[in-house]
């Protein structure tokens, strides 16, 4: 019966005969005439034929059970209505019947095909079934439901094509029954329908929007008196309303909400055209605006109402900017509490959670126009309504970091913070501050409550491998990059531990290593020690300033770390201050206890706050960079001003210390380099070196030195007339502190730094008597040693002008005397002139080339690093110059430690280490002529492997990898015994630091044969292939398995390209005879 059902609804819907169209008739005339002839025809296809019987009679039950079918009819087109609503009820209870009979009577599986599909239930229709099916839907919407709502409910017929106009116009408003009567008739019938899931799917994924329109005119439309007995009953009113509430409950709720921003209309002030040329949609009553806000908001607060209002406006979009600007919309709608709301802080609590929760999804576009929503939402909420933000959105936010802080955890044996909660929340916090970037006094604060917390993290990461790392690092960068800086500087001295002890965890607990890469927070082990627990505070302490230090690294283009320097050192300035008060007689005898108390505390206190403060300038000074710590001239004058603060404190207390004299001497070198015209200074530059003119006066009138006070005087002067006045002490002053101040020090042991804006220039005055003390010219240095000369880094572009012409600035013969002066920068630098003298081809040094050798070799036991290190590149450029003659010498040296010239007299290890690291530059500046110098190297450094000392061996193995992955096919007689000797030293070297170089040495002779390795090394390949697989699995040291892991990585490299070599497109042309 299904089927003649569905051969019924295709005789209603026969489409218009282009012979009635052909015939003079309008649209509206052939579309009447079109209803009138298929319902005639189903009335003949019903009437003839016994198999028809059955559907004859339910089509009868239905019409007896129904109340609303009229007879005939003037108007066609409702007559056609009654007909599909008929047949629609017919097929509705005829599938009913039939599931109702399946479910009663299931089929058995059949045992012997288990694989088989179950039995489809009888309600499924066919292709061809559904789409006869959505077309009598159609009808019956186009023609019994749309024509009868009010203006502006829903989507008017006109709007959605052409042919409505001609529909609109063909249905009759004038005959019973009223519009309101055949508007409810068609509603329920195709509710009642919907009830059978395979119906409710064409239904409700086509008309889903009418039917809802309809339901709330006959619901909510406000109707006229009952007295004139038009109009709908309060029952069927009711009725309405119920199925209006149970419709929006089982759809899909972004669809929900899809419709109902449709039925809400276009703006009050509709355009006649929309933007992209169509047609607007028209303005809704006020009732069904009032109504849709209602029913808007209800969708909202129910649970995932916010991701269901999300969907709705956001899905199917692709991204770009009209992505952005919705998601920015949504995100708008979403902070404003609506009108209809009962209360602010109910609607805040129910969607707080859920902007949070939409931060969470893992579907890449998704969670992008998620996150974009709730980040903006966020940010509008803190800005707009802080009390409620705090509340509903901050606090449940961070309360894992709150947590962490009050350590809640009851259970010993159980975590305090889970994992996941810190992961989340790191995220999360991320997203919305970092991604989302809105700064705001409220975030600012929620955020600062938790600084230490998430600091003590941050500092938990840099000890582990974490993937909240960077997380972190970027949040705090953004929470002191956003802070008003007086508030940044005060969490950063909190963050140090300079305010008192600020751990950020409680008393008990610490972070521990999470089984996905994050971090929980579990109950610490008590140390019953007392030297372990105090040796852990105290590393735990340091290892809080490195890493603080670290995060000043990553903000490079911040003046906060300058100015944090700064306040240290006048926080320095004033505690000294304090301590010289401090250590005064003081009449304890008058005090109260406590008084007396404070006062002890405070003595005790001092001291401690001193070393604490001392120890963050050191680990600054080491490890950030000069144009970090003063970026701008206005940061070096507050650096200079802290100098000449500490020497006045000295003056007024009559001390005069070395430390004290050096800090006025570099402080007025200083000032006067700025003023030499080393930069170009600005009139701001010129007002912010007033706070140096009652210091200056200080100092000429108190200094007992009258070169002090002169000095001092004349730099006062012109800094008060902005440089119109430079008398010419100046400049001789600022040459003679910008080039010798300070002694020059290794990488690592920098002085005071400046910016490079304060950098004196080249002056023809800078040689200096040496009769001065502080006279002593500085050359820079060799690259990877970079000393800094009073507080001022020599850049590349001044070594090359202070050397490119060595004779003219310092003969031969005194650099020799200079290079065994005591004074470490002068022996230092002369040693560096006679390295450039030698590489110049100076005839002098060439000739002297031996006086040369015995002089870096003596140099090399010299405890300086900048002198020793002078020493090996001297060695370096000589062997690149001498190979035949310095080379034997040097291996000598190396083989037996014996000096030249003296063989009772042995070097020590680390002297023929160093002896080690010049043969290691040698080796790498031979290049090409490597296998012709080399041959003398590689047998003395292989019989060096069988040293006694472990440095030793290591150390020839070293410079064994750097000779070897030179001498490409060279190597091929060699390689047995080298093979023999790594393999040897693989499996039986006690040390593992000589295990891990004979590894590298594999390594580094596989990456300079490349693909020549199979041609030099094929006989002992299989060989050196074993022992590193035998390292992998057997070595208990992790750094040599890590550095045989890479040295077959590089093999199998190797054997890739030589078995899949590189296809090469190529053209071969053959001359034929």
């Amino acid at each position: 019966m299904t089927a003649a059902l569905i051969k019924s609804f295709s005789i209603l819907t026969q489409p218009i005969r282009e012979t009635q169209l052909s015939n003079g008739r309008n649209t509206q005339t052939a579309l009447v005439s079109a209803l009138q002839r298929n319902l005639s025809e189903l009335q003949e296809h019903m009437s003839m034929g016994e198999e028809l019987e059955e559907a004859r009679q339910l089509l009868e039950e239905v019409r007896r059970d129904i109340t609303w079918v009229c007879g005939d009819m003037e108007d066609i087109t409702w007559s056609f209505v009654q007909e599909c609503l008929l047949l629609l009820l017919c097929l509705a209870r005829h599938l009913n019947h039939l599931l109702e009979a399946f479910h009663q009577n299931p089929t058995a599986p059949n045992p012997a095909t288990p694989e088989a599909a179950p039995p489809l239930p009888p309600d499924v229709l066919s292709v061809a079934q559904q789409k006869t099916l959505g077309t009598v839907l159609q009808f019956v919407v186009t023609l019994g439901l749309c024509p009868y709502l009010a203006p502006g409910v829903g989507v008017a017929l006109g709007l959605r094509s052409a042919f409505g106009a001609t529909v609109e116009g063909a249905v009759r408003h004038d005959v019973a029954p009223l519009g309101e009567c055949r508007l409810l008739i068609t509603t329920n019938v195709l509710l009642e329908v919907s009830s059978l899931s395979s119906l409710a799917t064409p239904v409700f994924t086509r008309h889903l929007g009418d039917i809802m329109a309809a339901l709330c005119q006959l619901a909510y439309r406000p109707q006229r008196p009952e007295g004139d007995g038009k109009g709908l009953t309060v029952d069927e009113r009711k009725s309405c309303k119920e199925a209006l509430h149970n419709l929006l409950g089982k759809v899909y709720q972004p669809i929900v909400i899809k419709e109902l921003l449709v039925l809400q209309g276009g703006p009050k002030q509709a355009s006649s055209g929309s933007r992209g040329g169509g047609k607007a949609l028209t303005q809704a009553p006020a009732w069904l605006r009032r109504l849709s806000g209602q029913l808007l908001s209800d969708r909202l607060m129910q649970p995932k109402g916010v991701q269901a209002v999300v969907r709705a406006i956001l899905e199917g979009t692709g991204g770009g900017d009209s992505d952005w600007r919705k998601c920015d919309a949504v995100a708008k709608i979403l902070a404003a509490c609506p009108q209809q709301s009962l209360s602010a802080e109910g609607y805040y609590s129910q969607v707080c959670p859920q902007v949070l929760e939409l931060l969470h999804f893992k579907d890449k576009l998704t969670a992008q126009q998620f996150q974009r929503v709730a980040t903006r939402a966020a940010i509008i909420m803190v800005q707009d309504r802080p009390e409620f933000a705090q509340q509903f959105l901050l606090f449940p936010l961070l309360s894992p970091l709150h947590r962490c802080a009050e350590g809640t955890g009851d259970n010993l044996s159980q975590d305090a913070v889970q994992e996941w909660e810190l992961t989340r929340c790191i995220e999360d916090v991320y997203k919305i501050c970092v991604v989302g970037n809105g700064p705001s006094e409220v975030l600012l604060k929620a955020l600062a409550d938790v600084i230490s917390t998430l600091f003590s993290l941050f500092c938990f990461t840099k000890q582990n491998v974490s993937h909240l790392r960077t997380s972190c690092q970027e949040i705090l960068i953004w929470f002191l990059t956003h802070s008003e800086r007086s508030g940044a500087l005060f969490h950063l001295k909190r963050l140090c531990g300079l305010l008192g002890e600020m751990s950020g965890v409680k008393h008990g607990f610490q972070f521990s290593p999470g089984s996905e890469g994050g971090a929980r927070l579990t109950v610490r082990e008590p140390v019953s020690d007392e030297d372990d627990a105090l040796y852990e505070k105290v590393s735990h302490e340091q290892w809080r300033v490195q890493c603080l230090v670290q995060l000043f690294g990553e903000m490079k283009d911040s003046d906060l770390p300058g100015e944090f320097f700064l306040l240290l050192l006048q926080d320095l300035t004033a505690v000294a201050a304090e301590q010289e008060e401090v250590e005064q007689e003081v009449d304890t005898s008058s005090m109260t206890l406590l008084e007396l108390e404070q006062h002890l505390l405070g003595r005790v206190s001092g001291p401690g706050q001193r070393l604490a403060l001392l120890q963050v300038l050191a680990i600054m000074c080491e490890g950030l960079p000069y144009t970090q710590l003063l970026r701008k001239p206005t940061q070096v004058v507050g650096f200079i001003v802290s100098m000449l603060q500490r020497a006045c404190a000295s003056l007024e207390r009559g001390t005069d210390s070395p430390v004290e004299s050096q800090t006025l001497s570099m402080g007025m070198g200083l000032v006067a380099t700025l003023l030499s015209g080393a930069a170009e200074l600005t009139a701001d530059d010129y007002s912010s070196m007033g706070e140096l003119l009652p210091h200056l006066e200080q100092i000429s009138q108190q200094h007992p030195e009258t070169a002090i006070q002169e000095l001092a005087s004349d730099l006062r002067a012109t800094i008060a007339t902005h440089g119109a006045y430079h008398p010419k002490p100046v400049p001789k002053t600022a040459t003679r502190h910008s080039t010798a101040h300070s002694p020059a020090q290794p990488k690592g042991h920098s002085s005071s730094p400046l910016p490079a804006s304060t950098q004196s220039s080249k002056d023809p005055s800078r040689q200096q008597d040496r009769s001065q003390p502080v006279s002593h010219p500085k050359h820079s240095t060799d690259s990877g040693v970079t000393p800094k000369v009073g507080g001022i880094q020599k850049t590349g572009r001044t070594l090359n002008n202070d050397i490119s012409e060595p004779s003219s600035s310092k003969a031969f013969s005194e650099c020799l005397l200079e290079a065994c002066d005591p004074d470490v920068p002068t022996r230092a630098v002369a040693l560096r002139s006679l390295t450039h003298f030698v590489k110049g081809g100076h005839k002098e040094a060439l000739q002297n080339k031996d006086k040369l050798l015995i002089l870096f070799l003596e140099n090399l036991e010299h405890e300086d690093s900048f002198v020793y290190l002078s020493a090996i590149q001297g060695l370096a450029v000589l062997a690149d110059s001498f190979p035949e003659q310095i080379l034997q010498r040097l291996l000598g040296e190396y083989q037996t430690g014996a000096t030249v010239g003296s063989p009772k007299k042995e070097r020590s290890l680390e002297t023929r280490l160093k002896v080690g690291e010049v043969l290691m530059r040698a080796s790498r500046a031979m290049g090409d002529l490597a296998p012709h110098y080399g041959h003398p190297l590689i047998g003395v450094f292989l019989s060096s492997t069988r040293d006694e000392d472990s440095s030793v061996r290591a150390s020839s193995l070293s410079n064994l990898g750097e000779l070897c992955q030179r001498f490409n096919f060279s190597l091929g007689p060699l390689a047995q015994e080298l093979s023999t000797c790594l393999t040897a030293l693989i499996k039986t070297d006690k040390e593992a630091e000589v295990r891990r170089a004979a590894v590298h040495v594999i390594a580094l002779v596989l990456r300079g044969l490349s693909d020549k390795t199979t041609q030099v090394l094929g006989d002992v390949l299989s060989e050196l292939y074993r022992a590193l697989k035998w390292v992998v699995r057997s070595d208990p040291d992790e750094v040599a398995v890590l550095h045989s892991q890479l040295a077959l990585e590089e093999l199998d490299d190797v054997m890739r390209r030589f078995i899949f070599p590189q296809q090469k497109l190529e053209k071969k042309i053959v001359v034929l005879p």
